[in-house]
């Protein structure tokens, strides 16, 4: 005789949970639970930009991005590694390629196509969606109680929460009220701008404007990109890639320093053949777009270092101009988020070690990685992992 299908309940309708509903509707009655009016909104919001899938980096570089939590996490991403990931986006029929950076997009460069296949899927397989259901913790018989004080005991949980960056798309991070401190990590703003004290003159005239094709070092690291000028800072794609070292540095030190190079093309020798010590009757402005060919955001970066009293010559600056960051922005506006449920307080199959038959997987747990795919990718695999391990958990209990 078959055996009966189990019901498993699935907190959180992102990238995570989605992915683990799919390994586990086969051989489980899913529902996934929601507080939110509709599903995957964080997923829609990040195809904006292009949807970001994975990055096509060999193993052993792409593990050194999740740091610390590498050796939580590599069977996970091993177990579903990015060429798994490329194969079931086209399983969904999304065409993908990968960048001349490295990342791996769909064709289509949105996500709501791939969401909308992938919840038709999931709906095809037996899948139960029950949204604007806010979950609030256990009872003392250890049953989830959702708001308005109905309950569900299922034979497991999947708790995929996700972080506390971007509330207003449901990732708030209220659910840490129902674990126990030693579970947690504080929660820090990852992938995220910095605030910068621009002159008013500086702000008006460049906030909104891009920086292209430059060049950032702090410490030790030089990463080459872009970034964009906000009125309260900077941030973009180079600034996020060193966010995580240029946060814990303003956390010791109460600021941190960068250095950008305006033109990575040219040496500091050649800069300074083009730019000799007398510029005649011409502005500074004309003199560096002529001389120096840069942009006039970046011309306005010199001379606002210039204006702080910055004594290099003119080609240093252009090559190291220093720029000192004084806080991170806002959890509110954090592409990602550091901090959240320990991996300590988990097991190798990702279930809480103080509540057997619960699980947890995505950006709740206390990882973090650049933007490039590495994000989105953990979330999978993490969401996989721990379907795997929910599988494996019930067949013991039985």
């Amino acid at each position: 005789m078959s055996r009966a299908k189990q019901n498993i309940a699935i907190i959180g309708a992102g990238p995570a949970g989605l992915a683990a509903a799919e390994i586990l509707a086969p051989t489980a009655l899913v529902t996934i639970f929601d507080r939110m009016p509709s599903v995957g909104r964080k997923l829609l919001m990040a195809g904006r930009g292009g949807l970001n899938l994975t990055h096509s980096e060999a193993m052993p570089g792409f593990m050194e991005r999740y740091g610390e939590a590498q050796p939580a996490l590599r069977a996970a991403i091993e177990a579903f590694p990015p060429t798994a990931l490329i194969a079931w986006a086209e399983g969904l029929g999304q065409e993908v390629f990968t960048g001349t950076s490295g990342r791996v997009f769909p064709r289509a460069m949105k996500s709501s196509p791939m969401l909308r296949a992938w919840l038709a899927r999931l709906t095809g397989i037996g899948v139960q969606f029950r949204i604007r259901q806010n979950w609030q913790g256990w009872n003392e018989q250890g049953a989830l109680v959702f708001e308005g004080g109905h309950t569900e005991t299922p034979a497991a949980t999947l708790l995929a929460l996700g972080g506390a960056s971007w509330p207003r798309l449901g990732s708030n991070g209220a659910w840490n009220q129902y674990f126990a401190p030693a579970e947690l990590a504080p929660f820090a703003p990852a992938n995220m701008g910095f605030t910068v004290a621009w002159s008013d003159m500086f702000r008006t005239r460049h906030a909104g404007q891009p920086l292209k094709r430059i060049a950032i070092r702090h410490a030790d690291r030089i990463v080459p990109g872009e970034a964009m000028i906000t009125a309260r800072g900077i941030e973009g794609g180079v600034i996020y890639a060193l966010s995580a070292p240029i946060r814990d540095d303003i956390a010791a030190h109460g600021s941190a320093t960068i250095e950008i190079d305006l033109r990575p093309d040219l040496s500091l020798e050649a800069l300074q053949s083009r730019l000799p010590t007398a510029r005649g009757s011409q502005s500074l402005s004309n003199f560096l777009r002529a001389r120096a060919g840069i942009s006039p955001v970046a011309i306005g970066l010199v001379q606002e270092a210039l204006h702080q009293g910055a004594h290099a010559d003119l080609a240093t600056l252009i090559k190291a101009l220093p720029l000192r960051l004084d806080a991170p922005a806002g959890l509110d506006r954090a592409i990602s988020t550091a901090g959240g449920l320990r991996l300590a307080a988990l097991d190798e199959h990702f279930m809480l070690k103080s509540r057997p038959g619960v699980f947890a997987a995505g950006e709740m747990l206390d990882w973090e990685a650049p933007t490039g795919g590495y994000l989105l990718q953990a979330c999978l695999s993490t969401g996989h992992a721990a379907a795997r391990g929910i599988l494996g958990w019930l067949e013991r209990q039985q």
